[in-house]
């Protein structure tokens, strides 16, 4: 890991990007980032190593950030640490600056999601003249972009730009299937506070504006109750979904970028889960970002196995196919007759068979 980690980093980044280049056909012109939490089996800090928030729920054990950027078909392009404590929008700026300097990419669109959204990441993508596509937080907007909003008569699956400055627009989408999704996660998010106020079991922890509890009303010092007035207002925003850009993309254009974030979400999922990339068990920060390369480069090799088997129109998913691998194995003998020393695979199944005849591997 040591030898990795001062020799080899970024000759692993390196071919990386030269293969995605390959499968893209050298057209990288739309990039996707998102943040995600790793936490450690540790009871200290240290620099890198904060209690922070965690995406895995593992609040008491200290955290790294990590902020990664993907193609499109989800390939990982790079990556970067960032300590536990550290704010998510704060990220993003340094992870695109250190990728189109170091590649020298030029003219990318960035695609994130609203949570990365804030007036001083759109001013910085502004000022390195980067094109960007983020999820809009509509319900935050001004009063004159919320009433514009909320004005539109949209049908299912239209969108209609709003026009906003410097070059600026507000693409606004609606869905019928959102708007029902959206009605079924109010409703969800009423009962939990409607069984506290019967059983008695409100606490201060549950007197904020976090999530669902902001329809929560105190009347005098004592007396909480459900606001149904701003619950059934909030219904006016459900099924539309709003994204901010500066490119010159279509509106239908636009909402398909964002859509294909979700290849992002699921990179982060193979990581996590597939690949085992935490929690983390070193101390040393050499060790830590050797741990996360060599994540990186089973990342990239899980999805170039997901995207042959797609190519192949194999019937097995990657994980099938990475199970049955796993129940092939390689016998090494030598016969009486010679000093040769002879290697063969020892296929018993179907399976196997198939998967050695999809990759045409020598037996």
């Amino acid at each position: 890991m040591d030898k990795l980690h001062s020799e080899q980093i970024a000759k692993v980044e390196e071919i990386s990007l030269h293969h995605t280049l390959q499968v893209l056909g050298n057209n990288l012109s739309v990039v996707f980032y998102d943040v995600t939490t790793l936490y450690y089996e540790a009871a200290n800090e240290d620099d890198l190593r904060k209690t922070g928030f965690s995406k895995d729920g593992k609040h008491q054990h200290p955290q790294m950030v990590l902020g990664l950027l993907v193609s499109v078909g989800g390939y990982p392009l790079d990556y970067e640490i960032f300590e536990g404590n550290k704010y998510e929008g704060d990220t993003l700026l340094p992870v695109i600056n250190h990728f189109s300097q170091k590649y020298k990419v030029e003219n990318l669109i960035v695609v994130a999601d609203a949570g990365l959204l804030s007036n001083k990441n759109i001013l910085l993508l502004k000022e390195k003249n980067y094109q960007y596509i983020l999820g809009a937080r509509i319900k935050n907007m001004n009063k004159e972009a919320t009433e514009q909003i909320l004005n539109l008569s949209l049908q299912d699956k239209e969108s209609l730009i709003i026009n906003l400055s410097d070059n600026e627009k507000l693409i606004i989408g609606y869905k019928k299937s959102r708007a029902h999704k959206d009605s079924q996660n109010r409703k969800r998010g009423l009962e939990k506070p409607e069984k506290a106020i019967i059983t008695g079991k409100l606490t201060k922890q549950n007197i904020n504006n976090r999530g669902y509890n902001k329809y929560l009303q105190i009347d005098g010092k004592v007396n909480i109750s459900i606001n149904y007035d701003r619950y059934t207002d909030d219904d006016k925003w459900d099924g539309l979904k709003g994204y901010i850009t500066n490119t010159g993309l279509t509106k239908e254009e636009v909402i398909d970028q964002y859509s294909q974030l979700w290849q992002i979400e699921k990179t982060f999922r193979i990581s996590k889960s597939d690949l085992q990339i935490r929690p983390i068990y070193h101390r040393l920060q050499r060790r830590i970002e050797a741990h996360i390369c060599i994540s990186f480069a089973a990342c990239k090799v899980y999805k170039e196995l997901e995207r042959r088997l797609k190519e192949k129109h194999a019937k097995y998913s990657t994980e099938q196919a990475i199970d049955i691998v796993k129940t092939i194995y390689k016998v090494s003998f030598k016969t009486p007759y010679s000093n040769n020393i002879y290697n063969r695979l020892l296929i018993k199944t179907n399976e196997q068979s198939e998967i050695i005849g999809i990759f045409k591997l020598e037996i």
